[in-house]
């Protein structure tokens, strides 16, 4: 481990503070009795394709809010809660759902596959997520998540650099080092589902004859005892075909040569669905994954791509610019889906996942790390659960603490002697749920329903109407009205522009897009 007083020596004061931080948050729109909408995105919101913070993810009722990178996290929040507002305003009769686990759902064909206009990169957004329902099922697409974007600060780089001794091109050791931060935060990863995964139980519909392994906590919700995140249990995210994909995190070279042999490498289970039926395309390839999105993990390394340009590419080409941290839950407590007191933490673990050692990770330590991940999701609240540690079994507890311990420096170094010390606070707001299982949003939820007697769908009604109130009172500054309102318009000019300026068949589009190298 670095000496964190030796670099908090080399460091200027208050500069690791400003790395910049990004949310990406979803949300599904519903109806007024909790149904998913099935009417098209509102046009009054901009374009799904090119509008930079208002678009939908799997789909068409699945909205994504995107707020741009800033230095401070209230800026973030704040900046979230507006887009919001600005929603709430053009919504009519639908709310947003305010949990990660979907409303009550009628079956595959109640979920709307996202679309983006008729021009080719739009139609491959599209298809690319029909794809994923003909190989995951169009449950899925209804699952809302949290993503934390994070860069650490472009000044520290030369300083962490020459403190380490390192004489590599700088770009080549920043994408080290963001692949040595993303290594450990594969092997302490599990921590944040523990303390903030918020999706315990599902309403049935999600898994409508289904064999689940879950357990009845009423007539209309399945759940189990100790989980803290369906969904990025196997029920959610997680599925048996990517668990034998052995993505490498070791480099960028190799995560990007593995990720791409994924990309190539036909299925035979998706050979059987087909690419083209009847003149209609059902997925972009019939290989193991159909892009670098269908991948999913806690973290992936990012590189803003240009406009026709393979997110692999991107990375080889420039290196790794910043990383998202896609483990977090939509907070049903959190009006925005996330608070401030989290994202203050977040950032402090991550910078102990550059603090701390990374060595190559292992085959063996892979499917050490994949364990502990599946067991904490499922069952991270089992005060018996003992985790998977270099060859030998931990207490989840006595890990949490030590992991704890070692924060506390580096939120010392974030706090930079400023009387708020915002850091060390965030921290010490997670020491319950460290100490007891039972002070976790988990186990909060479950306590909720019972003390209610409400099913889940239920819970998260209230919920997504209390939130819906608060929005709704909220005074949207004119500026950020108008800007929104602008933005919005751009957007569908620019949607207009790209579909008029197409030149060649869907199919010649897609040959061209995967051919390139």
């Amino acid at each position: 481990m670095l000496e964190l007083y030796r670099l908090l020596d080399a460091v200027p004061k208050g500069l690791l503070r400003e790395g910049k931080k990004g949310i990406e948050k979803e949300s599904l729109r519903v109806t007024g009795d909790g149904r998913i909408a099935r009417s098209p995105h509102p046009c009054v919101l901009g374009s799904a394709l090119t509008h930079p913070h208002i678009t939908t993810d799997y789909s068409e009722a699945l909205l994504e809010f995107v707020t741009p990178p800033f230095p401070e996290v209230r800026e973030s929040l704040d900046f979230l809660c507006q887009i919001h507002q600005f929603v709430y305003k053009n919504l009519d009769d639908e709310l947003l759902w305010m949990t990660s686990m979907p409303c009550a759902l009628a079956g595959e064909n109640s979920i709307p596959i996202a679309t983006y206009g008729r021009s080719n990169v739009g139609m491959m957004k599209h298809v690319y997520r029909r794809g994923l329902m003909y190989r995951y099922g169009g449950a899925m697409q209804a699952i809302a998540g949290v993503h934390f974007n994070y860069s650490l600060p472009s000044d520290l780089w030369p300083v962490l650099k020459d403190f380490v001794n390192d004489s590599s091109p700088l770009q080549e050791f920043i994408s080290n080092y963001y692949f040595h931060l993303i290594r450990n935060f594969q092997r302490l990863g599990w921590l944040i589902p523990y303390l903030f995964g918020t999706s315990p139980a599902v309403c049935k519909s999600f898994l409508p004859n289904r064999p689940t392994g879950l357990a009845e906590f009423d007539a209309h919700t399945l759940f189990l005892p100790y989980a803290t995140s369906l969904r990025m249990s196997d029920i959610g995210y997680k599925n048996t075909t990517q668990a034998s994909l052995n993505i490498s995190y070791n480099d960028l070279d190799e995560y990007v040569t593995s990720l791409t042999h994924a990309i190539e490498t036909p299925f035979p289970e998706y050979e059987k669905i087909e690419v083209v039926v009847n003149g209609e395309y059902r997925q972009l390839n019939a290989n193991i994954l159909q892009i670098e999105n269908e991948y999913y993990s806690f973290m992936r390394p990012k590189q803003i791509a240009r406009s026709g340009e393979k997110p692999t590419l991107a990375l080889k080409r420039r290196g790794v610019q910043y990383v998202e941290l896609r483990a977090l839950d939509v907070s049903a407590y959190d009006s925005v889906g996330v608070n401030e007191n989290q994202l203050r933490f977040l950032e402090a673990f991550l910078v102990l996942c550059v603090v701390y050692d990374s060595p190559p990770m292992s085959a063996e330590e892979t499917r050490r790390i994949d364990y502990n991940q599946r067991m904490v999701v499922s069952y991270g609240r089992d005060p018996s659960l003992r985790l998977q540690r270099q060859g030998r079994t931990t207490s989840l507890r006595d890990w949490a603490r030590e992991i704890y311990d070692h924060m506390q420096g580096v939120c010392e170094l974030l706090d930079g002697g400023t009387s708020e010390r915002l850091y060390s606070a965030a921290l010490e707001t997670q020491l319950p749920a460290i100490n007891d299982p039972e002070c976790t949003p988990s186990a909060g939820l479950l306590t909720d329903m019972r003390a209610n007697k409400e099913p889940f769908s239920e819970f998260a009604m209230r919920m997504s109407k209390r939130h819906e109130q608060y929005f709704k009172q909220l005074v949207l500054p004119e500026a950020r009205a108008k800007q929104f309102k602008q933005v919005a318009e751009e957007s569908l000019q620019r949607q207009g522009a790209i579909e008029a300026a197409d030149e060649v068949s869907f199919e010649e589009y897609l040959k061209r897009y995967f051919a390139q190298s």
